[in-house]
């Protein structure tokens, strides 16, 4: 959904420049963690949208750093916030495009990857611009460590089983693999703001982990 430009956002950003961060190109490539000030795993969320998700996650894990990516810096102002108010030290921000991933983390950089409820992209035509397309996959296997972890969570079941198939077709370990997320028992989960409202209204939530092993 394209939402309407707030002008007045690129300003208020500026008022979080220790949370929210510009494009760093190629300078942060193996130096995360030296930007935490610790060697804490590291774990990233593509599309953070509001940051329901991420502070939430580095809530429960502070010994963990967290970096959440967004397109619209528009919706990023309100991830901004909330890390803020709760005081995470342990978050940063950054309006960035995931296809250039490669481009900001180095080789073996991340721990774990978060992809929640990203665009399904759902004409045929499009599947190349899914985030879990096998050209997607090709980069995410470059920035994890070797056994590093993708979680996944979608409410379109379609992209979730060409999800799975782009998945099997990489070689890779999927396990606690559901398609009703909120009545499968899955114990730890932290919703998104997207995850909340349709869920309120019924709809079932697809969810797996992805181990990407060590190529041979």
């Amino acid at each position: 959904m394209r939402l309407r430009k707030k002008p007045w956002i690129a300003e208020a950003l500026t008022g979080f420049s220790d949370i929210v961060l510009p494009n760093p190109g190629e300078t942060l490539q193996g130096k995360w963690l030296d930007l935490f000030g610790n060697r804490l795993p590291l774990q990233v969320e593509l599309g953070t949208g509001k940051g329901r998700f991420i502070t939430g996650m580095a809530e429960r894990q502070a010994q963990a750093n967290f970096v959440g990516i967004e397109a619209q810096q528009d919706v990023l102002y309100y991830a901004a916030q909330k890390v803020q108010a709760k005081e995470l030290a342990n978050v940063r921000l950054l309006v960035f495009d995931v296809n250039n991933i490669l481009t900001i983390f180095a080789p073996g950089e991340i721990d774990r990857l978060y992809i929640n409820f990203c665009d399904p992209w759902p004409k045929n035509r499009h599947a190349k611009r899914r985030l879990t397309h096998i050209g997607f996959l090709e980069k995410y296997r470059t920035v994890l460590k070797p056994g590093g972890q993708l979680w996944f969570k979608t409410d379109n079941r379609p992209l979730f089983e060409f999800s799975l198939e782009q998945f099997a077709a990489f070689g890779l370990k999927v396990e606690q693999v559901t398609y009703d997320l909120h009545r499968s028992g899955f114990d730890g989960n932290v919703m998104t703001e997207y995850e909340t409202k349709f869920s309120l209204l019924g709809q079932p939530i697809c969810r797996c982990e992805v181990t990407f092993t060590p190529t041979k």
